[in-house]
């Protein structure tokens, strides 16, 4: 008994470990979870801060609307490894500098958005990559 007791637990235990191998990795969540692809965004700004953190990039923005406000934004990027695949890098955006970044806004309508491209001055541009399943195509710059 003990032993068809021990074998039965060992064989589950393989088999559960086995499907953990097999099955590919989940995002942790969907583009669609937060951010609305109809509620496209196009954000002039200065860089306060870049946050290479896993599952996600994170920059941070101080936009100046035309009446002098200051807004801060938060943009969502790929991965770290996946922009670097893409060139950049931690040297890519640095405090104060000034970029422009298009993409999607949060769909409860706070300062946050899912980035999909950064353009600097002199117009060169980096793909954020919409990240998440769902995301939609790249707007273009200032759609």
């Amino acid at each position: 008994m003990r032993k068809s007791l021990s074998i039965a637990i060992a064989t589950v235990g393989c088999l559960f470990g086995m499907s953990l191998v097999v099955s590919p990795v989940q995002a942790h969540h969907a583009f669609a979870a937060e951010y609305d692809g109809k509620k496209q965004v196009h954000l002039e700004g200065v860089v306060t801060q870049m946050e290479w953190i896993n599952p996600h990039t994170w920059i941070h923005i101080d936009v100046t609307e035309p009446d002098g406000k200051v807004t801060s934004w938060m943009v969502e990027g790929g991965s770290p490894n996946i922009l670097l695949r893409r060139g950049f890098n931690k040297g890519s955006l640095e405090k104060g500098q000034k970029i422009a970044v298009d993409g999607f806004q949060a769909k409860d309508g706070s300062n946050r958005a899912n980035g999909s491209n950064i353009t600097y001055p002199d117009g060169k541009k980096l793909f954020l990559g919409s990240s998440g399943t769902g995301a939609p195509a790249d707007p273009g710059p200032g759609k």
